[in-house]
């Protein structure tokens, strides 16, 4: 199916002001599952799926970054076989991706610690950031062990670092300074956040980010998030005036 054969079925969106750069928390797949009678793990592998369709179509529709929070930094915390599935999907995820980035014109990033991940994980992550790096088209960022305060935290201590060797001026720092450090150095903040599964909390997702980005809250649960919630999420947000603190 074409962009415009996509575009011609949607009401109400302008396509012309779509937001440059959508954050999704994937919130719900566990829950999803429980109110079906399945395991938790199942709606990880639902979710999963429905990622990839939500991104092809911002990809289809023109949005230019996509940023996903995928696994955090507490996650950890979660029972060790619904962790095993989840990074089990991941490296299944990456895997295809190596082969679909080119196909797709998609750059892929992955933001967030390192440590902690499989060595093959790791490895798949940097052999797909490799292999997208040159590609022009939706530039994809999934937050894999992301904490914001662990990634402020991060920024702080080399800042200080700099601080130390003499080679960055303390009286110096801006807040370019500290986004300079952060994970997303090089992409916009997020325009538009979008939170599925029906809280209404951050949840240690991008903190610094998402400082005047507009908030879209939906009850639907993550794998039953679709084009259609999307294209809400998109109507909501291009009925706001975005003052940045002005008038």
């Amino acid at each position: 199916m074409g962009i415009f054969k996509k575009k011609s079925e949607v009401q109400g969106v302008d396509f012309n002001a779509l937001p440059e750069h959508i954050a999704i928390i994937l919130d719900g797949n566990g829950r999803w599952a429980k109110r079906r009678g399945m395991p938790r793990t199942a709606g990880h592998a639902v979710g999963s799926e429905n990622f990839r369709k939500i991104a092809t179509y911002c990809n289809d529709i023109g949005i230019k970054y996509l940023t996903v929070y995928a696994f955090s930094t507490e996650n950890w915390k979660r029972p060790e076989d619904e962790v095993s599935t989840i990074m089990s999907l991941l490296e299944k995820y990456i895997l295809e991706a190596i082969e679909e980035v080119t196909k797709k014109n998609l750059r892929l990033r992955f933001w967030g610690r390192r440590d902690n991940l499989s060595k093959n994980i790791i490895e798949l992550m940097e052999k797909a950031e490799k292999k997208s790096e040159e590609m022009t088209g939706m530039q994809v960022n999934v937050c894999l062990n992301y904490g914001a305060r662990d990634e402020i935290t991060g920024a702080v201590q080399k800042i200080a670092s700099g601080v130390l060797d003499g080679s960055i001026d303390a009286a110096s720092i801006t807040e370019e300074t500290i986004g300079e450090n952060l994970y997303s150095f090089g992409a916009p903040d997020p325009d538009l956040l979008i939170r599925p599964g029906g809280e209404m909390r951050l949840s240690n997702f991008l903190l610094w980010q998402l400082a005047y980005s507009e908030m879209f809250f939906s009850d639907k649960l993550w794998p039953e998030f679709d084009e259609r919630e999307l294209d809400r999420a998109i109507i909501e947000y291009q009925k706001r005036n975005r003052r940045f603190g002005g008038i």
